[in-house]
């Protein structure tokens, strides 16, 4: 330990380059070259953003250091002890001082200040880097909502670096605290108690998925318009939760392949094993949720395209209707209009009107009037408009 305070952020790899910060003339880190920082600043102390704090000796909580150099200076003066350290949304340049004091590998500590990173373990040498993505339901507006946290596990100390309110990592130091046999077998127990945190903390969203489904597939049946944009909303949530819990499965295999290599406690290997049970199931059960999700997509497309035939038959049976009707209209109106001309022609007065002193004029008329409009008649009848 005091060889790394002395030593710092150093590159394991020989020969490899720092990064640099933008404008000092080094390789500049594509995620800090994306979120540069004020380089300028002076770095704030990293206690502001220290959640807690504290050396556990023998599964015991013996020491609450006021800040990181008494932790330090506790670790050195204390063979076997173990510090855990909790951040919350740290600053860079927060981080950066960290680093340099439990030195934590480059890469590792670029993931953890950027963030926004999958869910993976990866091992620097004897530093274990953790990052794992929690989740809980919102009930006040049936949301997923997601969190990201990071874990450096050493051998004689764990850093957590939190990035969101879930999970509650107080409720882990607690429990920790409260079994000190448990607490007692290092800095891997702690990991564990962190990834059943997160794992347990999956159960109450299964339940809210699966609840909201449930009420999606009573909307569909219904008709109601508004549940196609539902179903994508909480599909985009299944995917984001499976993103989240997948990887898991990947990296708690990782540590259970590593028992024998890494000398894992027995107890330890029981509790790891039932965390990855309890993984399997959350991550089957989402899978078992997209599934549904498409299905209930489909039928509800089905369901659409059964409404729409539906409505294009009415409204082509409104229109046969209606063009029946305007065909009888059509049909009285042209029958009407024969002795109306008619009437309109002999009803003229002029003096010189062919037939106007005739004396069967007006009889001629009215059998003309009654002729053609029989006859027409007679052809719209058996054109079948009347």
């Amino acid at each position: 330990m005091a060889d790394r305070r002395l030593h710092g952020l150093r590159t394991l790899r020989l020969g490899r380059p720092r990064w640099g910060r933008p404008g000092d003339g080094r390789p500049v880190a594509p995620e800090q070259e994306m979120e540069p920082s004020e380089e300028a600043e002076p770095r704030p102390p990293v206690e502001r953003s220290i959640v807690d704090n504290a050396i556990y000796l023998d599964g015991q909580r013996v020491h609450a250091p006021a800040s990181l150099a008494d932790t330090f200076e506790a670790l050195h003066d204390k063979p076997g002890a173990m510090a855990w350290i909790g951040l919350y949304r740290p600053a860079e340049s927060q981080l950066l001082t960290l680093a340099e004091e439990l030195g934590l590998h480059e890469l590792a500590v670029e993931d953890a200040i950027v963030a926004h990173q999958r869910p993976k373990l990866e091992r620097y040498d004897d530093i274990l880097f953790v990052v794992l993505r929690a989740a809980r339901y919102v009930d006040a507006t049936e949301e997923v909502d997601f969190g990201e946290l990071h874990v450096f596990v050493g051998r004689d100390f764990v850093l957590t670096v939190r990035h969101s309110e879930a999970p509650d990592l107080a409720a882990v130091r607690r429990r920790m605290e409260s079994d000190p046999d448990l607490l007692r077998l290092g800095t891997e127990a702690v990991l564990y108690a962190i990834l059943d945190a997160v794992v347990d903390g999956y159960a109450p969203v299964v339940a809210g998925l699966q609840n909201d489904i449930d009420e999606i597939e009573t909307q569909v049946f219904t008709g109601d318009p508004a549940v196609s944009r539902r179903i994508y909303e909480l599909s985009r949530e299944v995917i984001e939760f499976q993103r989240s819990t997948r990887p898991l499965l990947q990296m708690l295999e990782a540590l259970i392949a590593g028992f024998e290599k890494y000398g894992t406690e027995e107890e330890l290997q029981r509790y790891l094993r039932d965390v990855a049970d309890h993984a399997t199931i959350a991550v089957e059960r989402v899978d078992e949720f997209r599934q549904n999700l498409q299905n209930i997509l489909t039928v509800n497309a089905t369901l659409v395209s059964q409404q729409q035939n539906e409505e294009m038959k009415n409204l082509t049976e409104a229109s046969y209707v209606q063009n029946e009707e305007v065909k009888k209209v059509s049909a009285w109106a042209a029958i009407l209009f024969a002795p109306t001309l008619i009437g309109t022609v002999y009803g003229m007065n002029f003096d010189n009107i062919p037939e106007f002193d005739w004396l069967l004029g007006y009889p001629f008329a009215l059998a003309l009037m009654a002729l053609v409009s029989m006859s027409l008649y007679g052809v719209f009848k058996r054109r079948g408009w009347l």
